[in-house]
């Protein structure tokens, strides 16, 4: 099993930047992949930014270019950084955590922590 807990969010205004950690334990094999999803309610989940081991990043559309996703793997955790926040950044944002052993594939998300951006 492995526990994701997540820290940051609340309400934020236009223009400021948003930080989100996102530190994973329990039985992690040595592979793998951490990343942010984020979901309205009635929208499906959309991907924010991942990041797998070595480094390699992906970043969603809406984000690009004014966000940051980096991982300690000594801590297994994960960090989010969005500049220039929009309110349409507002959501729930979702650490994840992937990896694969043997073809199966293993994923677990966080509870989610809150994002308003608001004035």
């Amino acid at each position: 099993q492995v526990n994701l807990v997540e820290s940051g969010g609340g309400l934020m205004q236009p223009g400021e930047s948003l930080r989100l950690s996102c530190v994973a334990s329990g039985n992690i094999f040595d592979t793998y992949e951490l990343g942010w999803y984020r979901q309205n309610p009635g929208n499906a989940r959309e991907l924010v930014a991942t990041v797998i081991t070595g480094g390699t990043t992906t970043y969603g559309d809406s984000v690009k270019g004014r966000c940051t996703i980096s991982r300690d793997d000594g801590e297994k955790s994960v960090d989010l950084q969005i500049n220039d926040l929009v309110p349409e950044d507002t959501a729930i944002y979702y650490c994840h955590l992937g990896m694969r052993e043997r073809g199966v594939r293993y994923d677990y998300w966080g509870r989610g922590t809150q994002v308003t951006i608001s004035s």
